[in-house]
């Protein structure tokens, strides 16, 4: 139980900043030699779907609005969903099993690190409201990527709208949007799957469920207060001291 409960907030904050979800579920059973429920694509199927509840409580409104009266950033938002909805339906075999190595998550933290540091370079003057079809295709594609652990959804596509001339709130907005389907999708196309698999802990799934709602909920709000007077600086910081606690653990263990 407690371990259900780590797993939650460490999923609840770092879905959302960008640090990559992905690689905290994958080092942290690592780091810890923890085993069994926790350490399932079922658990983690937990903890997405309660991020994505902080995700609908946060823009429920934003996607009335989108939906209402602003048809083209919805057509945009879906067209951008695409690349990342066929790299997940195709790729995710390999993703889940190939690509979960703790020294591949290093070097995509520190790789996307560097991205980001660049793309806070770019000039920022767009909102969501001048989001083109190009801006679209660039941040879908980026996306994507971050079926790599270590890449950061949020990370790769904030810096793809920073790149294209984004604000940075904006950024991280569109970027909070983009992530609803896709995290959507991920939860329902493994959902089936997962229950065919066996009996489950409902209450410990319930627990994650819980607490990466509301760690979520809190992280999104942080960051987009955040980004409206602070760069990417501090996470990527962040990034780089945890890769070289991944390699200082592999030199360790090994």
């Amino acid at each position: 139980m407690l371990q259900a409960i780590v797993l939650g907030i460490v999923q609840g904050f770092t879905e959302f900043l960008p640090v990559s979800s992905t690689a905290h579920l994958v080092l942290f059973p690592w780091f810890f030699n923890w085993s069994g429920e926790v350490n399932t694509l079922t658990f983690d199927i937990a903890l997405h779907a309660g991020t994505l509840l902080a995700l609908l409580l946060c823009f429920w409104r934003d996607w009335i609005d989108i939906i209402l009266r602003k048809q083209k950033i919805f057509l945009l938002i879906i067209l951008a969903s695409i690349p990342a909805g066929i790299a997940g339906f195709f790729l995710n075999d390999l993703a889940e099993h190939k690509l979960r190595s703790p020294l591949l998550i290093s070097a995509m933290l520190i790789v996307v690190g560097f991205v980001m540091l660049i793309a806070e370079k770019a000039y920022k003057f767009k909102n969501i409201e001048n989001t083109t079809f190009g801006d679209a295709i660039i941040i879908g594609i980026s996306q994507a990527i971050a079926i790599i652990p270590g890449v950061s959804r949020s990370g790769i596509t904030i810096s793809a709208a920073l790149f294209s001339g984004y604000e940075r709130e904006a950024a991280a907005r569109f970027s909070f949007l983009l992530s609803t389907p896709i995290i959507a999708g991920a939860v329902l196309l493994h959902f089936r799957k997962a229950m065919n698999q066996g009996s489950h802990d409902l209450q410990l799934f319930a627990v994650g469920f819980v607490t990466s709602f509301v760690t979520g909920f809190i992280a999104i709000k942080f960051l987009l207060r955040f980004l409206r007077k602070h760069p990417l600086n501090l996470f990527v910081y962040y990034r780089f001291i945890l890769a070289v606690v991944i390699i200082a653990t592999i030199w360790l263990k090994g």
